[in-house]
């Protein structure tokens, strides 16, 4: 394409966006045959009107005065009938559109095409931004097209085809077709070959390029229940206090929830060992002895507990507690879904305290859950420490991580903050920490807490400054309401102003989980 506008001098451009008519016939056929003279086939009257009656929406152009200057043709497709071994005149019916399905899932670009004298004014842009406009308003999965790579020709004798395919990726070298594609978002599916054999200059090959709807619905959405694009989260500030049984933690846990539901919060997160007080109950020989006694306190708590999320309407991460399983002692972290069901997730890094203290061991399996609000992770404190793990989940769609926490001094509590935060900036997603505080006198290893629970965003223009949505007043008891806006992730990850998850150099390095309980895993 030419850096500068060909235009004529003495014309004011006009430009407006519409659909073609069959009036602009001949300003179409008359760029087509400057355009593609030497390889391609005539366009015939009876091609273009057949094209307005099949599928009128999908011809559009650009006109100046009056006058079409560039033409953007398409046609909806069920891509499953053609698979990615098409050619041109297969997946379009020869351009005449036979191949169009209403009911199909794939926009696929028929042609584009700019009168040369109007190139460098970015109309193919405008062109391509309309048919993304398409595809989501016609609720279709993603726009495909076949694309010619004109320049090949001139480096056939050093590359590949999928050489040249990937020094143009690299910028190390311009083609004015497939430059342009992956200027607008679209992404490299495959080499096709013999798209167009008549296309010397590309030598018969093409890129089958695809652009992803991130708004596509598979299904028509439920009348209720369907996907949701916003949720509210209520995280509560623990205090730690004496108590003198199981009926008087839960009563206090109950004042909460009852307090979040109120407020319609999709879910509650409460910190690491908020039963902690439990410990305090009885005299114990040692740390160990408490740890053990308060783990078997836990099937009661959380019997209880997912009753309340049944009876409040709220999904509950109810902290972590302790369990035993095969004679060995682990953290553990519940969710307790509003529907009945209930999940945990293992800590995976038990601290050196809790491997020295209470001889914790760590768990061996990383889980991202289905809620009705959407996909979640939990790590729990000193898990969250470790950025594989948010990787991992990330990997498998989590979009709001939760992190109950337990710490006693405050550079504790910063390292579990500044990771946190750096895991929402990393995966793009958000963090929700809650932690405890107070003091309890009688009990080994828990005497004192310090905490600011807070909510952690990605870091863009869509998100808060500071990427944080809201915190706490440190070390007072309290609760904390935030919405989160669960659409504004998905025009992240693809359009934001960098890119943390879509651009890590997968060539170079992977997170991998070694075994088979890896994320997912039941």
């Amino acid at each position: 394409m030419s850096s500068t506008p060909q235009v004529p001098e003495d014309s004011e451009h006009k430009l407006s966006l519409r659909h073609l008519c069959l009036e602009d016939y001949a300003d179409v056929k008359a760029m087509w045959d400057n355009i593609y003279q030497d390889f391609h086939s005539s366009f015939p009257e009876k091609q273009f009107r057949t094209q307005l009656k099949v599928f009128p929406e999908g011809q559009i152009c650009i006109e100046d005065h009056g006058k079409v200057v560039a033409a953007a043709f398409s046609v909806i497709v069920d891509y499953d009938k053609f698979g990615d071994k098409h050619t041109y005149e297969e997946i379009t019916g020869n351009a005449y559109l036979s191949t169009h399905d209403p009911k199909g899932d794939v926009l696929y670009g028929v042609d584009v095409f700019v009168d040369p004298q109007y190139r460098g004014l970015r109309l193919g842009r405008r062109l391509y931004e309309a048919r993304k406009e398409l595809c989501q308003s016609l609720n279709l999965s993603s726009i495909i097209a076949g694309g010619r790579i004109p320049n090949f020709i001139k480096y056939a004798d050093k590359y590949s085809p999928h050489e040249y395919i990937e020094q143009v990726k690299k910028k190390e070298i311009y083609d004015p077709i497939l430059s342009f594609q992956l200027s607008n978002d679209f992404e490299v599916k495959r080499l096709l070959k013999a798209y167009l054999p008549e296309d010397k200059e590309s030598m018969g090959f093409a890129t089958l390029l695809q652009w992803h709807n991130l708004y596509y619905e598979p299904k028509k959405s439920p009348l209720f229940g369907g996907v949701r694009t916003s949720a509210r989260i209520g995280l509560v500030q623990w205090q730690m206090r004496t108590v003198k049984s199981i009926e008087e933690i839960l009563q206090q846990f109950e004042y909460f929830v009852d307090a979040l539901s109120d407020y319609q919060c999709d879910a509650a997160l409460f910190p690491e060992f908020f039963n902690a007080p439990l410990m305090g109950i009885d005299t114990h020989e040692t740390s160990l002895d408490a740890i053990k006694y308060l783990a078997t306190c836990t099937d009661t708590i959380i019997q209880s507990i997912s009753k309340m999320a049944v009876s409040y309407n709220i999904n509950i991460i109810a902290g972590s507690m302790p369990i035993i399983e095969d004679e060995l002692l682990y953290n553990v972290a519940f969710l307790c879904r509003r529907d009945g069901t209930i999940d945990k997730q293992y800590k995976i890094h038990p601290t050196p305290t809790e491997k020295r203290d209470w001889i914790m061991e760590g768990g061996d399996s990383l889980k991202v859950f289905d809620t009705d609000f959407g996909r979640i992770g939990v790590l729990i404190c000193y898990d969250v420490e470790f950025p594989e793990l948010a990787r991992l989940q990330a990997d498998n769609d989590m979009q709001v991580l939760f992190v109950p926490f337990w710490t006693d001094t405050k550079n504790g509590y910063l390292r579990v903050r500044c990771c946190a935060q750096a895991r929402a900036i990393e995966n793009e997603c958000y963090v929700a920490i809650a932690g405890s505080v107070g003091n309890l006198p009688k009990v080994d290893n828990a005497d004192i807490q310090y905490a600011q629970s807070a909510v952690f965003s990605p870091s863009d223009f869509a998100f808060p400054y500071d990427a944080i949505m809201a915190e706490t007043t440190p070390n007072t008891e309290m609760t904390l309401i935030v919405d989160l806006d669960l659409e504004k992730l998905k025009k992240l990850r693809n359009e934001g102003s960098v890119r943390n998850y879509l651009d890590r150099r997968r060539d170079l390095y992977d997170v991998r989980w070694m075994n088979e309980q890896g994320p997912d895993a039941e």
